[in-house]
């Protein structure tokens, strides 16, 4: 298939590690981006819980950063296995884009661990989010033509993104508490802004990356790229239902709402795996048909 690189055991590693990277970033950022934004409405038990997750988030994802390290010095060793402790090659990789990325989101995830000070705290993790979309910036895709358009797009929206995956367990705990249905019921308020840049912000970049729709279908870029937007579109899907359904029967205290509200959200953490995992594969394994 055109633009689909060779698959061994080291790019399947790369694959899983890759978005356990990208699983990490969104939700260190997005925990500490739900502090600071629903720090006046949610319960002190689920913004707890959103400190939590977005601290540990931060620090898998700093060792996910040298677990991949190791893995671009195998792949680009061509030794299997054996070159991920090279010296030499470990030296290429920290040369090349992924050294600088990795110097931004290095920065932004030890940032983001402050966010269990009080007050200043919030900020700081806040500019570590900030370093951390920005790291993405610096790698792949981000670094063609036209720059500042793929430098700008995937910040906007890994943050965007981020947003939403990080709300989501906070959101599920906050389905038991008291005041959850009016936090659930705010956040699909502000979560419809993020929903317009997150479907923008990709349109405008699968078309820049792929430079038209018979692209699409006859390249693996493209056909990777349509299982995700499907997964995607699940995933709207089941937000919309939560949103225009199962908040206001929380709300109206129906019985089994709060089951079947909880239930749903663990089928969003689900579909997000899944693009997590499409994604990954589309920046390890396929090229973009305009670098074809």
């Amino acid at each position: 298939m055109t633009g689909l690189a060779p698959i061994d055991g080291v790019v399947v590693l790369a694959i899983l590690a890759k978005a356990l990277g990208y699983g990490a970033a969104l939700l260190a950022m997005g925990g500490a981006l739900f502090t600071l934004l629903f720090a006046k409405r949610a319960e002190e038990s689920v913004l707890r819980l959103a400190q939590h997750l977005a601290v540990g988030a931060a620090i898998v994802g700093l060792a996910v950063l040298a677990l991949r390290f190791g893995i671009r010095a195998a792949r680009i060793s061509g030794m299997g296995f054996e070159g991920a402790t090279d010296p030499m090659m470990l030296g290429f990789v920290w040369d090349s884009p992924l050294g600088t990325a990795a110097i931004w989101r290095g920065i932004g995830e030890l940032a983001i661990l402050a966010i269990l000070l009080p007050r200043v705290g919030h900020w700081i993790a806040l500019a570590g989010s900030l370093a951390v979309a920005m790291s993405f910036a610096q790698v792949g895709h981000s670094l063609g033509e036209p720059r500042a358009a793929l430098a700008v797009l995937p910040v906007l929206h890994l943050l965007a993104a981020a947003f939403w995956v990080g709300a989501l367990l906070p959101l599920r705990k906050a389905a038991l508490t008291p005041t959850g249905a009016d936090l659930l019921h705010h956040f699909g308020n502000v979560a419809a802004y993020g929903v317009a840049v997150l479907i923008l912000v990709g349109a405008a970049l699968a078309w820049l990356l792929s430079g038209s729709v018979a692209a699409l279908f006859g390249t693996a870029y493209g056909l990777v790229l349509l299982v995700k937007v499907v997964i995607v579109s699940a995933l709207l899907g089941i937000a919309s239902l939560n949103k225009l359904r199962l908040v206001p029967a929380l709300r109206a205290e129906k019985r089994g709402a709060t089951i079947v509200l909880r239930r749903s959200i663990s089928i969003e953490m689900l579909a997000v795996v899944l693009i997590l995992l499409a994604t990954a594969t589309l920046t390890s394994l396929t090229t973009p048909p305009i670098n074809l």
